[in-house]
């Protein structure tokens, strides 16, 4: 394992300090499990732009989309449990 030196402001490590205190935990834990919840949602935000990327690179290939109040019909009775149809994507006219 490695250390890292990090400076910040005083009245952030008061703050941190009195948050991990409440947290039932070390400023040091407190701050390495920051860290980590921070990267890891950074992790997860690049890998949906990655996804997002690729499915509209799709459907400009493709020229098909669904059209929104059809997806969004699908996904309300999806959200109220009701059984719903998958919309069918469509070429989108030139």
């Amino acid at each position: 394992m490695s250390t890292t030196t990090i400076r910040i402001a005083e009245d952030l490590k008061l703050r941190v300090n009195k948050a991990a205190e409440r947290a039932g935990k070390t400023a040091h834990a407190f701050i390495l499990d920051a860290i980590t919840e921070t990267v890891e949602r950074a992790e997860i935000e690049a890998s949906f732009h990655r996804v997002a990327d690729t499915r509209w690179a799709n459907a400009l290939a493709s020229r098909k989309t669904v059209a929104w109040d059809e997806a969004r019909a699908y996904l309300e009775a999806r959200a109220a449990g009701k059984p719903a149809r998958r919309p069918t994507a469509r070429r989108v006219a030139d």
